[in-house]
């Protein structure tokens, strides 16, 4: 239990870390992130779409 908390903690720390050391990088990995999930998601449309 002790080591998933100082896991959870320590990413924490390197995510905030990152977000202020490297805004631009930070912003374009989420902007990458969202996209693969609005990709995915217009991917499943699609084929529910084509199963009919």
């Amino acid at each position: 239990m002790q080591v998933k908390k100082v896991l959870t903690y320590g990413g924490i720390a390197f995510v905030a870390y990152y977000l202020f050391a490297r805004p631009a990088d930070a912003a374009d990995a989420v902007r990458g992130a969202f996209d693969t999930v609005f990709n995915a998601a217009d991917s499943l449309a699609q084929f529910v779409n084509n199963l009919s």
